[in-house]
């Protein structure tokens, strides 16, 4: 089934609501959304999160995307959240997102 825009645009609010200093996995996304996968959640912040705050939005091992991982680490270190051996602390920093 392919994402609606209606999908697309819950993504994006949920990104959005994730407040400075806590994460979210793009699992976290999916489920609150309803997608069937999180590669969908990577593929609408590729595509259209450039005003989000897209730091904020990890993968399930808490571990930035390699290319990514200096610069969002730099940013998440800035906004304090907890980072142990490039590995952002899910269990204090994770951000409870509301089902849409």
């Amino acid at each position: 089934m392919p994402t609606t825009d209606a999908q697309i645009e819950q993504v994006r609010a949920l990104v959005a609501a994730i407040p400075r200093g806590r994460v979210a996995t793009y699992g976290d996304i999916a489920t609150a959304v309803g997608l069937s996968t999180p590669r969908t959640v990577g593929w609408i912040m590729r595509t259209d999160a450039a005003d989000l705050p897209w730091h904020r939005v990890l993968g399930a091992n808490g571990r930035p995307a390699a290319h990514l991982a200096q610069r969002q680490l730099a940013l998440l270190t800035a906004e304090g959240v907890p980072i142990r051996n490039g590995r952002v602390d899910l269990r204090t920093a994770r951000f409870p997102l509301p089902a849409t």
